[in-house]
């Protein structure tokens, strides 16, 4: 490396002006999406169906081994999995396509060598991953939940949709926020995933800040600008971070002042 040299905010002037940094930041919203949003709201309906169909109509043991199986995609290294999901979104030989082959598409798509597939490619393992989640937490959160206003809305006549959106859905929003809090994140700082799929390409499409860090870091040998990319990505999960804190507080004393 070359001799250190103090270049003041020199670093934070370049990356306003850096289109791969703000570009690894647009590409965070889609690892929000992928990690947040859809997992929390599929997580939450997975819930919901286990403890009050699954557990009531067949036996707790039945949804306990789906809420296991849900969930092992979390305790899988990151490389087991990008090595299954490599094999699975291969263009050549991955199993996906050869699915394809045999239904007669001649030219399947190159799942992870495209960019306009690449992030949805991404995202779709991020999902696959992330679901077990909130799935068990929300889960342990029903648990809390009195049957016995589930019970009174039966029997004024209320249906299962009715019940969750009334009653479950405001009763476990402290764990909600908690899994976004969380998840989000995860999101904003997801590296390993990227780095063994796609390693931010094709072209940059799947590049995010923690990665972009990493390339400037060691293999671009730019140990001050990484470290300014990182800084950035650290201040705006703090700000974020602090956000969610401010929006859950407000929530907690409005409840307590409806009481």
């Amino acid at each position: 490396m070359a001799p250190m040299r103090f270049i003041g905010l020199g670093n934070y002037s370049e990356l306003l002006a850096d289109e791969k940094f703000w570009s690894s930041f647009q590409n965070s919203m889609f690892m929000i999406v992928a990690m947040v949003l859809v997992p929390t709201l599929i997580g939450l309906l997975l819930a919901a169906v286990l403890f009050d169909y699954v557990g009531k109509h067949f036996s707790s043991s039945v949804a306990s081994t789906l809420r296991a199986m849900y969930y092992l995609p979390q305790i899988l290294p990151v490389a087991v999995a990008g090595i299954v999901w490599n094999w699975i979104l291969n263009s050549q030989t991955g199993a996906l396509n050869s699915i394809l082959r045999g239904l007669g598409v001649d030219a399947p798509p190159n799942w992870l060598g495209s960019t306009s597939l690449a992030l949805p490619s991404v995202m779709l393992v991020l999902i696959w991953i992330q679901i077990g989640y909130p799935t068990v937490i929300f889960m342990s959160a029903l648990q809390r939940v009195d049957p016995e206003l589930y019970e009174a809305a039966e029997l004024d006549g209320a249906g299962w949709f009715a019940r969750f959106r009334a009653i479950t859905v405001p009763q476990i929003k402290p764990e909600t926020f908690v899994i976004v809090l969380t998840c989000t994140i995860a999101a904003l700082k997801v590296f390993a995933p990227v780095y063994v799929l796609t390693r931010g390409g094709p072209e940059s499409s799947t590049l995010v800040p923690s990665y972009y860090s990493y390339l400037n870091f060691f293999d671009k040998s730019k140990v001050g600008y990484g470290a300014a990319v990182s800084t950035v990505l650290t201040l705006v999960i703090i700000v974020i971070a602090g956000v969610i804190q401010v929006l859950q507080n407000r929530s907690a004393r409005r409840e307590e002042e409806g009481r």
